[in-house]
C-alpha cells in the first residue's frame, strides 16, 4: 500500500497547472483558425440555401406564367376577442 506523501502532491499540482496553461497558450493559437473556419463554412451553406431558393423560384414562375398561387394556410388570421359580458357605462350622481 502507497502513502500520499509531499513530492507526489507537489508534483500533481505542478502537472495540473502545466496542463492549464498549455491548454490556454494553444487555445489562443487554433481556436481562432477554427472559429474561422466554421464561419466560412457556414457561410457557404446560407450561400447555397440562397441559391437553391432562388433556382427554384425561378424554375417556378418558368412553369407557371399564367398560374398564381396564394398559400393562405399560414397566414395569420386576426384573434377574436371574448365577449365575457355586458358593458354597463356608470355615471356619477352628484
Amino acid at each position: 500500500m502507497q502513502e500520499a506523501s509531499f513530492s507526489g502532491l507537489f508534483k500533481t499540482i505542478m502537472w495540473v497547472i502545466a496542463f492549464y496553461y498549455i491548454f490556454k497558450f494553444l487555445a489562443k493559437i487554433f481556436l481562432p483558425v477554427l472559429v474561422k473556419k466554421a464561419v466560412e463554412k457556414a457561410g457557404e451553406n446560407f450561400e447555397r440555401q440562397q441559391q437553391y431558393s432562388q433556382n427554384n423560384s425561378w424554375q417556378r414562375t418558368q412553369n407557371n406564367n399564367d398560374e398564381i398561387i396564394i398559400n393562405t394556410a399560414n397566414a395569420k388570421k386576426p384573434r377574436e376577442t371574448k365577449k365575457v359580458g355586458d358593458y354597463v357605462d356608470y355615471e356619477e350622481i352628484d
